[in-house]
């Protein structure tokens, strides 16, 4: 029997993963490298091992140092996660052979399915519908388009759409580079690419003993750069025909392989309903929580209990639909920009609900507000990866806990659907069928050297019209304070009338994103600001720091100071306006008003009444509906305004900019913080440069990002050296135009 399992990986699923051991009785190592000294998975774990150095290529993937942190902890077992170190056969081999249990598929299983040319070659002589590879030398314009695919790795790296043959040697020679240095291996193929396809895939889980399961279809079709963005079980819109095409083909690609334990195939469905195979993932995938929702499983308690030699049994059945949306620090609207900084507040459910009606409703002497991050009656704290549900038994959102137990003789336990499964209290006062599998709680902060994931939100329901429906409104009213996130994307692709009709593809993106993205002309906007200024102004009467209440984590405990619902107690002089202004986003907002004994007259603002106005919450009344204001500050002036408007990010600006801050025109700043991976051949000062053109490349949170030439020009500054770690902001280049030229 495991004792202790040693996991080799960070963030969400470090604690997806330690959550399964605590329920088993399983004690936890973590590893981390320097940048996650603080991290959540470190505090989580019974137990942690430090990897020198902050790059991936330093800690989490140095198998040997992995493997010897795992031996000095006490560690008896290995559970790699995903990414990484998860589908490295060498890896999992040197697990083995020191002494540790290995909790995945075999080393020769990951080898055989580590190259997609070499298990695309075993899947064809398994029977397994495949997508045949094309010559690069021998296209034509007629094999458009095409598809660049790195043949190792994954998550969507080193993978490029050509449209154009022109372009077809660049892109391999660019998929190449990503894909060296992420996975250690450049090789590419070509295939065809399949416009409007779908990606499908089968979560399949096998023991040793020659049972496969095959645990129904999730659709990962909305896609950013290859990367999955929601998902869902079970795949709408299927065939009877086809899903048992697409079982088959799992176990078929499981049995060639002799697989043990949890993994993926995927499928690309074309428009007319033929599947192609792609990959299998010799691991578990990010978006196992559907399955696991839908089919009553905990898949990594399954996963151990296979790894100790428990044999499976019949195979459980699905009930009702899950939606999951992966919540990152990132920017849709400009290239999917990855950010970083401190999570002040992550909070999804009803503990988002920072406001305790009754002193803006009337009835008491209020309000009573619950700042960022406090522990109050409607929040609980985060403790990592949960199942929130309060239903009856059983609940299909609620993990397997197998009650197996050797038989005498030496028969070896069965997992069947013969489990315990009591039903969960939620522990956000309600919040049946939710769950948030998150890698940071508030304070945290989001670094520059791994992928940008902050939580998945994972909503079930009987139909998948409900569950859509649950999962837009949590996020919607989700408290997220802190970098730039795709929250209202995935808010919008909920909503959408393509995914609502379930007739989305891997090309959603390309299509919506300008409309998805694009900013609301709304003047909710202001509101927000004309809140934000009040609750300032209620800060500097009570006492001005009062703006961050005193707790480590911004949060005010206990009741926050009011001002009174009385306007006349404001002493501002009614002739002369008070005057804030805010950033948001690239747009400036001022805000002009005047409280005086006549009320609130505020510039822009027609039949609006102020009710009452804490730091932390303002109640206005627009032509006589009432509507509540949440404020949280924070250093450095950022403001955080939520209501049922919607949520708003401002940073708060001074009255007179600095003119030192200005830089020159043509600057080229570095948009997010980095490492300079290398700079466009032959650039050089002095050099002319096209609009568009490529300058330079930046690694940040595991993916590549060109700065590119603004305008024609000549390029008269270059401050970018590879290698060079640069801050946000820090001026990289600079390009002259006639237009700049003084």
């Amino acid at each position: 029997m495991i004792r202790s399992v040693l996991v080799a990986n960070r963030g969400e699923i470090a604690r997806r993963v330690f959550r399964t051991c605590r329920s088993l009785g399983i004690g936890t190592v973590a590893v981390y490298s320097d940048a996650d000294a603080t991290a959540a998975h470190v505090r989580e774990a019974d137990a942690a091992v430090r990897l020198p150095g902050s790059a991936p290529a330093d800690t989490y993937l140095r198998g040997e140092l992995v493997v010897r942190a795992a031996l000095a902890a006490g560690a008896d077992a290995v559970h790699p996660g995903y990414g990484f170190l998860s589908e490295d056969a060498g890896f999992a081999a040197a697990v083995a052979e020191a002494g540790l249990v290995w909790i995945g598929p075999p080393p020769s299983a990951i080898s055989a399915m580590a190259s997609k040319t070499r298990a695309k070659s075993l899947m064809g002589a398994a029977g397994v519908p495949l997508l045949s590879s094309v010559d690069p030398a021998s296209v034509s314009a007629a094999d458009l388009p095409l598809l660049v695919k790195a043949s190792a790795g994954g998550g969507g790296r080193g993978m490029r759409v050509v449209r154009e043959l022109s372009g077809l040697s660049g892109e391999m020679a660019s998929a190449g580079a990503e894909a060296a240095a992420a996975f250690g291996d450049g090789s590419v193929f070509v295939e065809p690419y399949v416009e409007g396809g779908r990606h499908v895939e089968v979560q399949i889980l096998a023991d040793a003993h020659g049972t496969v399961w095959t645990l129904g279809t999730r659709d990962c079709s909305l896609q950013r750069r290859h990367q999955k963005v929601v998902e869902e079980a079970p795949a709408p819109g299927l065939s009877e025909e086809l899903r048992e095409t697409l079982r088959s083909a799992a176990v078929a690609a499981a049995s060639a392989v002799g697989y043990r334990g949890a993994g993926t195939v995927e499928f690309l469905v074309s428009p007319g309903g033929r599947a192609f195979f792609l990959e299998m993932n010799t691991r578990l995938q990010v978006e196992h929580p559907v399955t696991e929702c839908v089919y009553g499983v905990d898949l990594v308690a399954l996963q151990i209990r296979v790894a100790e030699g428990c044999a499976l049994g019949a195979p459980p059945s699905p009930v009702g639909h899950a939606v999951s949306a992966r919540l990152y620090a990132e920017d849709p609207a400009r290239s999917w920009r990855p950010w970083a900084g401190v999570v002040h507040r992550l909070s999804v459910g009803a503990g988002a609900l920072g406001v305790r009606r009754r002193g803006l409703r009337g009835g008491g002497p209020g309000p009573y507000i619950y700042g960022p991050g406090t522990q109050n009656p409607l929040s609980a704290p985060n403790l990592g990866p949960q199942i929130h549900v309060s239903v009856p038994d059983p609940h299909p959102c609620d993990p397997v806990t197998s009650r197996g137990v050797p038989a005498a003789g030496g028969v070896e336990p069965r997992l069947d659907d013969q489990v315990d499964r009591p039903g969960l209290s939620s522990a956000l006062g309600g919040a049946t069928g939710l769950r948030v599998d998150s890698g940071v709680d508030d304070g945290d902060v989001v670094g520059v050297h791994y992928d940008p994931l902050l939580a998945k939100v994972i909503a079930w329901a009987p139909t998948r019209a409900e569950a859509v429906r649950r999962l837009a409104y949590e996020l919607e009213r989700a408290r997220i304070h802190g970098p730039v996130t795709n929250r209202s994307l995935l808010v919008r692709s909920l909503r959408h009338p393509e995914f609502l009709a379930g007739e989305m593809d891997t090309g959603f993106y390309d299509r919506h994103l300008a409309e998805l993205t694009d900013v609301d002309g709304s003047g909710d906007v202001r509101f927000a600001a004309l809140a934000a200024a009040l609750a300032d102004a209620a800060a500097r009467r009570v006492g001005g720091p009062g703006v961050q209440p005193p707790d480590t984590k911004g949060g005010w405990v206990g009741e926050a100071p009011s001002v009174p619902h009385r306007i006349g107690g404001w002493r501002n002089v009614p002739s002369q306006s008070q005057v804030k202004r805010y950033r948001a986003g690239d747009d400036e907002v001022e805000i002009r008003y005047r409280l005086g004994r006549d009320g609130l007259v505020a510039d822009g603002f027609d039949r609006v009444r102020l009710v009452a106005a804490t730091p932390w919450c303002v109640g206005l009344e627009v032509d006589g509906v009432r509507r509540e204001f949440e404020v949280a500050v924070y250093a450095g002036g950022s403001v955080h305004v939520d209501s049922c408007l919607g949520s708003f990010a401002f940073t708060a600006l001074p009255r007179f900019p600095d003119p030192t801050t200005r830089t020159e025109p043509g600057s080229l700043l570095a948009p997010m913080p980095g490492t300079v991976v290398r700079v466009a051949d032959g650039l050089a000062v002095g050099k002319p440069v096209q609009a568009g053109q490529p300058l330079l490349w930046l690694e940040a949170m595991k993916m590549e990002h060109r700065v590119v030439s603004p305008a024609d020009g000549t390029l008269t500054a270059l401050h970018a050296v590879p290698g060079r770690q640069v801050e946000v902001g820090a001026l990289l280049a600079v390009v002259t135009t006639e237009e700049t030229t003084p």
